[in-house]
């Protein structure tokens, strides 16, 4: 594998807002889908032997307006299971609980941090076994985990990759070392 391609889907209510979106399938706002228009000629200078997608919306959205109107569905690109903390800040969570974070932290009801490990480290898996170059539509705590687990760190070193709404991050190699050749760009 040389590279994988990553691409945040575009802003939604939630996202602007700062609430965490899992389960919930909510559509791209109108900024959205523009930031996801954007990437489009971006997208379009480079061949892509693969092209796989989260289930939901905003991610399958994303990949029309770039250009992928037909991804490959993989379940084990969805975001990040927030369980009781669905549709919730982080502010609001920490007034209960000083100090939270998904990265390590417990989230009632929703997924561990070693549940998602092994979630995304099936996917990587995959990424290695396929072709050349993939382009992956997804989200945001998703993404950054599945790029610590490329990089064989823990998923809550996923805490330090910043990454925006609509935009491309690359996963590489140097030499025989998985490294981040682009990010949030």
């Amino acid at each position: 594998m040389s590279e994988v391609w990553l691409v945040r889907h575009g802003e939604t209510e939630w996202s602007r807002d700062h609430r965490h979106t899992s389960t919930t399938d909510l559509p791209l706002t109108p900024v959205g889908e523009a930031g996801a228009t954007v990437l489009a000629p971006r997208l379009a200078e480079t061949d892509f032997d693969r092209v796989l997608s989260s289930p939901r919306q905003r991610a399958r959205r994303t990949a029309e307006l770039t250009g992928f109107p037909d991804p490959d569905i993989d379940d084990g690109l969805v975001e990040w299971g927030y369980g009781d903390y669905e549709g919730i800040t982080t502010a609001e969570i920490r007034e209960t609980v000083p100090g939270w974070s998904v990265w390590t932290d417990p989230t009632p009801g929703g997924e561990t941090p070693e549940q998602v490990t092994e979630r995304l480290d099936a996917v990587v898996d995959r990424l290695h076994a396929g072709p050349d170059r993939a382009l992956v539509f997804g989200h945001g705590h998703a993404l950054r985990a599945l790029t610590a687990r490329w990089l064989g760190l823990p998923v809550r070193d996923g805490r330090s990759f910043r990454l925006d709404t609509a935009t491309v991050s690359v996963l590489g190699y140097e030499r025989e070392t998985p490294v981040i050749l682009r990010w949030n760009a």
